[in-house]
């Protein structure tokens, strides 16, 4: 009984769940301070559609970070993909049904290439992927000339804009990958050894684990992901805009970070990723709603960011030192060897 308590407080303490509590003040907050703008419907159904672009940008993220490969260039992977959609449907007139497995196709290439470039040319992860951030926006701007490529196919934009019970398109897709992405990497072996390599990649690499085979796919999964973001991202335009893409990063990284607090105590998990994604923003619905400027948002994201990073770095600080704990315990109470001769051993 006692234990079972104790696991109770545990699953409720505000280090687990920090950002329910913090989403409970925001709603109090808001709810006061504005009720008039803030407890519509529309407002909330307008947050859950607008967020789930970035929620699965967010994802993008997290599958190599859970392999230990910061990606900064996800922003530019969901820019270039939704400018290459643009230009395959606008001006390369190529149907959806072509147009779609193609920009997923270049998404996970563009994963490839900055796998490789990490694990074969040993580059670190955030200048490898800083790199390849800036060369995909100089793709970006070459493609599309600077500016918006317009005249797409009506029937795209329904994409993004059709609903299914009340709720569109993006909404459900965010939903799926976010389920699929969960349990691959809970409930798989797969899973289970990328959480070793990002913890400890020599120790799995001495266990037999494919360090870069999996640093690799981890990198082309997220590509595909941002590649699917950036498509949807389009639709939902109807345009190919090379000024969005790369304002998703900030975001993303962010709710990936917090969400590494929340739950699974410093381990970057899908259902963390989520929750933190919709907390955030709210915060930013609201202080827009009360009419503060927007360069609010960036203040906003960027505190939240470096306190999320923060709080993610000492829960895995802690992580460590009660597995040595634990290990130190196990050896103090492991039974002495045999004495030979009536001499202890070391005595």
């Amino acid at each position: 009984m006692t234990s079972r308590r104790a696991e109770i407080r545990r699953a409720l303490s505000f280090r687990n769940i920090s950002a329910i509590y913090i989403f409970i003040v925001l709603f109090v907050v808001f709810t006061i301070w504005i009720p008039e703008k803030f407890l519509q419907v529309g407002v909330w159904r307008s947050l859950l559609d607008a967020e789930a672009l970035t929620g699965i940008a967010a994802i993008a993220a997290l599958i190599p970070l859970v392999a230990g490969s910061l990606n900064l260039a996800v922003g530019a992977q969901v820019g270039f993909s939704a400018i290459l959609a643009a230009w395959l449907l606008g001006v390369a007139q190529l149907p959806i049904a072509v147009e779609l497995p193609a920009v997923l196709l270049a998404g996970a290439l563009i994963g490839l290439v900055t796998g490789l470039v990490i694990t074969k040319l040993r580059v670190e992860p955030i200048i490898a992927t800083l790199g390849m951030s800036s060369i995909l926006l100089a793709g970006m701007a070459w493609v599309s000339n600077s500016q918006q490529i317009l005249g797409l196919d009506p029937a795209y934009r329904e994409i993004a804009t059709s609903r299914f019970l009340g709720i569109t398109v993006p909404v459900w897709v965010l939903l799926a990958v976010a389920i699929v992405t969960w349990y691959v990497l809970e409930r798989t072996p797969v899973g289970r050894r990328m959480y070793a390599v990002g913890f400890a990649p020599e120790a799995s690499h001495l266990a037999g684990i494919g360090v870069d085979r999996l640093r690799i796919g981890s990198l082309v999964a997220g590509g595909a992901l941002a590649a699917l973001a950036g498509a949807l991202l389009t639709s939902r335009l109807n345009a190919g805009d090379p000024t969005v893409g790369p304002s998703f990063l900030l975001p993303a990284l962010t709710a990936v970070f917090l969400g590494a607090t929340q739950f699974r105590a410093g381990r970057f998990n899908v259902l963390g990723t989520i929750v933190a994604l919709y907390v955030l923003a709210v915060g930013i619905k609201g202080l827009q709603l009360a009419g503060l400027p927007r360069w609010v948002n960036d203040l906003f994201y960027g505190m939240s960011l470096i306190l999320a990073v923060a709080l993610s770095q000492w829960e895995k600080r802690e992580k460590r030192k009660a597995a040595e704990g634990d290990d130190a315990a196990e050896e103090d109470s492991s039974p002495t060897p045999p004495a030979k001769d009536g001499v202890a051993a070391g005595g």
